[in-house]
This record gives structure tokens, C-alpha cells and sequence, in this order.
């Protein structure tokens, strides 16, 4: 009861001086300035009810560290939505307000999705490391501590970032492809892993790959398939009740990664409906913004005068 207290009083906290600093202070930050690969007109894109859809021009939103309390790391946030949509606000903003708070900088990152379909968002989740990293003097951050956050769908383009950085689909030919896309770290919300039956996200394998996919790109697209002793240090945190995206999705992902050897942590809750966000009234599944904090710590990525473990 005392550590959801806490969260509620962060939440609070966070959203009242966010409303006169961190909305003023974020700025939007264009991922293909030359210019999108294979670029097409899908119509304008869609905003509604803190939701994002039809996406044709991606972007980073960037979320600065609460001034006092700046680390030097950062994280790029894969919002939820069954690759149809992306959850901006609940899954996105949220989270970089959190982060904020722990002295993070935080972006939010606006993919391609359903209308673009595989490899565009890989494409698009890459670009953002390449670029933040190339770009790491600019905003402050350690070059060496960016990390990945994903919940559901955004969980798999996440992971995917984790798993395939150094995959030729996520290339597109310009100077920025030289850059080191691994992230340092990924915390994975709810996600969506596999793209086999039995676990699958059938939406989600539907959206990103189409209605009749490959079995090569089942195969590459299946994340606990593509896990290496390469794929970074990762925290993992999913619901038993979760009928949306059952939580396989985190055991398989967990279990290659300790097969691989990858320090790994998971948080798997009783009680918590796909999608809870960060909402309050869902038992203790409520109290994991501090146990993600704890990790983050343990992993030195919060300290600013320590070199990250993460690698």
C-alpha cells in the first residue's frame, strides 16, 4: 500500500510540473529528413484519445531530464497498439514523464506501421538509435546508455531493436547506417514476441507481416528465435491475466535469454489487464514503475558517475 501511495504521489507530481515544463520543453525531431524510405501517400495522419494512427512520417518527440537529476542516459519508447496504432499518450508520454523523474531523457518514438508494413518499423526503431546516439552530444546523454522501451506491439519493435540491430532490412544505404544500432539495455512491457501460433498476437502478426506471411519471415520476425549473446540486458514484465497477449510472449523471450546468457530479469504479475500503463488498481502489478526503477539502479544506468553496465 505504501509503494502504490508513492506511485500515485510520483504520477501526481509528475504530471503537475510536466504540464508548465516538459510539454513546453519537448521538441519533435524528424527521423528521415532526406527523405522516408520507400515513401508513400496513406492520407493524413490520425490523432485522437492520445492515440496515433497512420503514420507516414516518423518522428522522435524528445523528452528531456528533469534538470536536477540528469544521469546521461536515455531511452527510446515503442508505444503499444497492435501495429495498427500507437497508444502516444498512455504508453508513450507517461512513461517519459517516469522516466524524467529518475533523471532519464526520454524519446518517444512515432513509427511506420500496418499501412507500411515489415521491415519499416525495424527500420524506423534503428534510425532512432543511430540517430540519438550520433546525436548524443547535442542532447547530453552517454552514447553508451540508451536503451529500448516497449509495451505490446511496441514490445516487439523494441525487442526487435535488441535482436536485430545489425540485420541488412534495418539498413536503408545512408551515412547514418554506419552508426552502432544496439541498444544498451531494453525494458519490455506486456510484449508481443513470437509470431507463431500458439502464443501469437494474431493482430499484431497480421498488421506487420500481412495476412499470409512467409515462413522466412515468421522465422526472422519471431524475436525469441533471433535472441544472441549479443541482445542487451533486458527486464521483462507481464500479467498472468493478460488475455490479450499472453504472457509466453515473456517466458519464451526470457528463456532464450538465459540459454544465450544475457542478464535478464522478469516480472510477472497475477493480476493486470493488457495495456495497464501505468494505471493504479491493478494489485501489485501497479507497483512495477519501482521495481523497474531498482533495475535500472542495479544496473548502475541511473548513476552518472559510473560507466554503464549495460553492455
Amino acid at each position: 500500500m505504501t509503494r502504490l501511495f508513492f506511485i500515485l504521489l510520483l504520477a501526481l507530481s509528475a504530471s503537475a510540473s510536466f504540464s508548465s515544463t516538459s510539454h513546453a520543453q519537448s521538441s519533435s525531431i524528424s527521423l528521415w529528413p532526406e527523405g522516408v524510405p520507400g515513401a508513400k501517400n496513406i492520407g493524413p495522419e490520425q490523432v485522437a484519445d492520445g492515440r496515433t494512427s497512420n503514420v507516414s512520417e516518423p518522428t522522435l518527440t524528445f523528452y528531456p531530464a528533469a534538470a536536477d537529476r540528469k544521469n546521461g542516459s536515455a531511452v527510446i519508447i515503442c508505444p503499444g497498439g497492435g501495429y495498427v496504432r500507437l497508444s502516444t499518450l498512455r504508453e508513450g508520454e507517461q512513461y517519459a514523464h517516469w522516466l524524467s523523474t529518475l533523471g532519464v531523457s526520454s524519446f518517444v518514438l512515432k513509427s511506420r506501421l500496418a499501412e507500411f508494413g515489415h521491415p519499416a518499423p525495424l527500420q524506423d526503431v534503428l534510425r532512432a538509435i543511430r540517430l540519438v546516439r550520433s546525436s548524443a552530444t547535442q542532447y547530453g546523454i552517454d552514447p553508451n546508455r540508451i536503451g529500448v522501451m516497449g509495451s505490446s506491439a511496441g514490445g516487439h519493435l523494441a525487442a526487435s531493436a535488441g535482436t536485430l540491430f545489425d540485420h541488412p532490412l534495418g539498413r536503408t544505404g545512408t551515412a547514418l547506417d554506419s552508426v552502432n544500432a544496439r541498444p544498451d539495455f531494453m525494458i519490455l512491457m506486456y510484449p508481443v514476441i513470437t509470431m507463431q501460433d500458439p502464443s501469437v498476437h494474431a493482430g499484431s502478426r497480421k498488421a506487420l507481416l500481412g495476412a499470409s506471411p512467409s515462413a522466412e519471415s515468421l522465422q526472422l520476425m519471431s524475436l525469441e528465435k533471433q535472441v544472441s549473446s549479443t541482445t542487451p540486458p533486458t527486464l521483462l514484465i507481464h500479467t498472468q491475466n493478460d488475455k490479450t497477449v499472453p504472457v509466453e510472449n515473456s517466458i519464451l523471450f526470457y528463456q532464450a535469454l538465459t540459454k544465450a546468457g544475457v542478464p535478464a530479469e522478469m516480472l510477472l504479475f497475477e493480476r493486470g489487464t493488457h495495456g495497464m500503463g501505468m494505471r493504479l488498481g491493478n494489485g501489485n502489478a501497479s507497483d512495477w514503475p519501482h521495481r523497474a526503477e531498482e533495475w535500472l539502479r542495479d544496473r548502475k544506468i541511473l548513476q552518472s558517475d559510473s560507466p554503464s553496465q549495460g553492455k
